[in-house]
């Protein structure tokens, strides 16, 4: 069970996922402090903050590579450094790559 706090916070990483999203601005939008808010966030959403911003970020991903828009694009849009750093994440989260993605559409 997500309580309203841990909702909160998530709510606002789905809002703003492409931007960075530092952990004190999740707590803040959570009103605990950082280390409970980290602490309950692992204990309710069984991972971490920037974890799951990353699961958000790369499912984003994936809905635009289906959609043909270039991996170096949909790096920037979904708020990764590059198009590497989203194959990182990418390959981490769903075991393909973004191109393997992209030929199965």
């Amino acid at each position: 069970m997500v309580t309203e706090p841990i909702q909160r916070a998530i709510e606002f990483i789905e809002a703003s996922f492409a931007q960075p999203v530092p952990l004190a601005t999740l707590a803040a939008a959570a009103e605990l402090s950082v280390s409970r808010f980290a602490a309950l966030f692992r204990a309710q959403v069984g991972i971490s903050p920037h974890r799951y911003v990353c699961l958000v970020r790369v499912r984003h991903a994936e809905r635009l590579l289906r959609g043909g828009v270039p991996p170096s694009v949909v790096a920037a849009e979904v708020g990764f450094f590059d198009q590497s750093h989203l194959g990182r994440h990418f390959k981490r989260t769903l075991g393909i790559t973004p191109s393997a993605c992209l030929a199965g559409r």
